[in-house]
Parts: C-alpha cells; structure tokens; sequence
C-alpha cells in the first residue's frame, strides 16, 4: 500500500523532509513507526501525535489511510 507521510515541525527537521512516500504492507501505525524509527534515529527522542486522513490516532489504530501525518506538540496562547 501507498501511503504519503506528513512531518512537521521538530519531526520535519529531524527527517529532513515535509513529506515522503512509502511503500507498506497492511498493519498498525506502531509497525510504521518502527520503520520510521529505524530510518530516523531522532525519531525516537521526539514526542509527536499521529494522524491518519487527518483524524488523530494511536499507536495501535490499524493503517487504512493514503496520509499519515506526525504532528510535534502544539502550544496554547
């Protein structure tokens, strides 16, 4: 399945990339995010929220969606 993955923020600068497309088999995001952690070491020190088509997931959520996006933490005012 292909899929286009979103990074913002902190997550963007640690990929180097906005975005990027993947080739993945059916799973969970946590079986994504494995691959991404592997790719990126920084990945794993960020603290980030994931969204599938643009509705917030967890970990466990399984990978339906063509966009995943992995949102830093966003601050009040």
């Amino acid at each position: 399945m292909q899929i286009t993955i979103k990074y913002f923020g902190q997550i963007a600068e640690v990929t180097q990339k906005e975005a990027e497309q993947l080739e993945v088999s059916k799973g969970k995001i946590s079986e994504l995010l494995n691959i991404l952690n592997s790719k990126y070491d920084g990945l794993k020190h960020k603290d980030f929220q994931i969204a599938q088509n643009q509705e917030l997931v967890t970990k466990e959520t399984v990978l339906t969606g063509q966009e995943i996006a992995l949102l830093p933490p966003f601050s009040g005012g």
